[in-house]
């Protein structure tokens, strides 16, 4: 199958669970209030971080079975076995550490009113079965990955984020917003997508093949997925500590001004994210030179749609934040969503040297840029926190995911490569942020710079398109126009 069809499914997978979470956040947010809302944020980005006890092994296993393309159906059944016992095993280890930090950061660290502090410690013991959870899809997703079956995955994966995204909305409707409630029914939704995960995977990967434990599978596996697991500690503690920071200091309401603008554009790397995904199966069976120059045409076709994507985001922030949730809050949220969002653009592209050293079987050294990048992001969170709230936080992040970048892509060896793409894009996205700061949105001088400012961004953005990208939009206009 295509890199760009299985791009377009990846990307598919995204964009539609990104719809339904538009409509679905203000109406938890209306229905649970600010308060329960931030908690309830706070509870998926714990249940997040502690999937780490996947000790990365289903990644690891989706670049073991991609390795293994040639091999026999027998030697990918083996590994998806034994990554499958090992990860149950982790997953409940994890579910029982969960219980106790849980119940002492909501009924001690965390600032609550003592109804809603009532509520999460009659909701924590659910943490438990939900950690297993978490691991055993990830190795089911792996071999998916492996197998380059993004069609089944994403189809999987978008009507599972729908059914965890209301069927919890449902049951507010019918039994009042309560925690305890709202958390064992989102989780009683990801166990229906690890079934169909597990079904999936039976028809693709392990048909035929009884459940065999080859041992000497395991030590490759960890080997790898140790790495992994570092990554997997670092990487997401560095994202969401601010956000316990913010909640020990400030409470739960501020911990929705941030969590909103950051979650709305978190999603601008759905097209990043597709496009990696896609290409980390032909990253582990390719050669170094064809390595580097696949991840060169995912950095040129990532530009394309990068640019224009953040640029608008940019400029369009606190006039969506003040239709979509209301004007008080772009007020408090518009300038945070804003430099988080240069953030993110860095590190859609940061996504390609990542999957690419770790598609070449060195993980090791993802996981030592992360290991270096720890303690200057805890200065520049402690001091962005200090001076300026919760801009000083975003502040922190976007400057770390830059470093990121630059790290991986030198050691990836694509760095003087990157820095030529992105120089323009840098200055295109400068201007935008003046634009969006300095001007304000509705009046004839935002109109006039907006539409300038665009017109020259996608004229630039048309210019550095790789020839397919060009075809397959004028096959699109073609098409439409008739």
């Amino acid at each position: 199958m295509s890199i760009r069809r299985n791009t377009s499914y990846n990307l598919l997978g995204s964009a539609i669970p990104l719809a339904v979470s538009l409509v679905t956040i203000p109406l938890y947010i209306r229905l649970i209030g600010e308060a329960r809302y931030g908690v309830l944020a706070i509870v998926w980005l714990l249940l997040g971080y502690f999937g780490l006890f996947d000790l990365g092994l289903g990644r690891a296993t989706a670049q073991r079975i991609a390795a293994q393309r040639d091999a026999t159906a027998a030697a990918r059944a083996q590994t998806f076995w034994m990554a499958l016992a090992l990860n149950s095993g982790l997953g409940v280890v994890g579910g029982l550490l969960i219980w106790p930090i849980a119940y002492y950061f909501f009924g001690s660290a965390f600032t609550l009113e003592d109804a809603l502090r009532h509520e999460v410690q009659a909701a924590v013991p659910w943490l438990i079965l939900s950690v297993p959870l978490l691991t055993i899809s990830g190795v089911l997703g792996g071999a998916l990955q492996g197998r380059e079956r993004f069609f089944a995955l994403n189809l999987i994966s978008v009507s599972g984020t729908i059914l965890f995204q209301v069927l919890p909305l449902v049951a507010v409707s019918l039994w009042g917003a309560d925690l305890g409630i709202l958390i064992p029914t989102a989780l009683f939704a990801r166990l229906l997508t690890l079934l169909t995960l597990f079904e999936r995977c039976r028809r693709h990967v392990f048909l035929g093949h009884t459940p065999t434990l080859v041992f000497k599978q395991a030590g490759q596996l960890l080997r790898f997925g140790g790495w992994v697991t570092v990554t997997s500690f670092v990487g997401p503690m560095m994202v969401i500590l601010d956000r316990f920071v913010i909640g020990a200091l400030s409470g739960a309401k501020a911990v929705t001004y941030y969590t909103v603008p950051f979650q709305l554009t978190q999603r601008s790397t759905v097209v990043s994210a597709a496009l990696a995904t896609a290409l980390f199966p032909r990253l582990a069976a390719a050669v170094p030179e064809e390595r580097s120059r696949l991840a060169e045409e995912g950095l040129r076709a990532l530009v394309t749609v990068m640019v224009p994507l953040v640029t608008a985001g940019i400029l369009l922030m606190e006039p969506f934040l003040a239709w979509w949730i209301a004007p008080t809050f772009a007020e408090q949220s518009t300038l945070v969503g804003q430099i988080i969002l240069l953030g993110f653009w860095v590190n859609s592209f940061a996504r390609i040297p990542y999957v690419q050293l770790q598609a070449g079987g060195r993980p090791d050294l993802v996981a030592k840029c992360h290991l270096g990048e720890v303690l200057p992001y805890f200065g520049l969170l402690y001091l962005g926190l200090d001076v300026f709230g919760l801009v000083g936080a975003a502040l922190a992040f976007s400057l770390r995911a830059m470093l990121d970048f630059a790290l991986l892509a030198n050691l990836a060896g694509i760095l003087y490569f990157s820095l030529r793409m992105l120089l323009m894009p840098a200055l295109l996205l400068t201007v935008a942020l003046g634009i969006a700061t300095r001007t304000d949105p509705g009046g004839h001088d935002w109109y006039l710079l907006v539409t300038v400012h665009q017109l020259i961004t996608l004229t630039w953005t048309w210019r550095q398109a790789p020839s397919p990208i060009k075809q397959l939009i004028r096959n699109q206009l073609v098409r439409v126009t008739g």
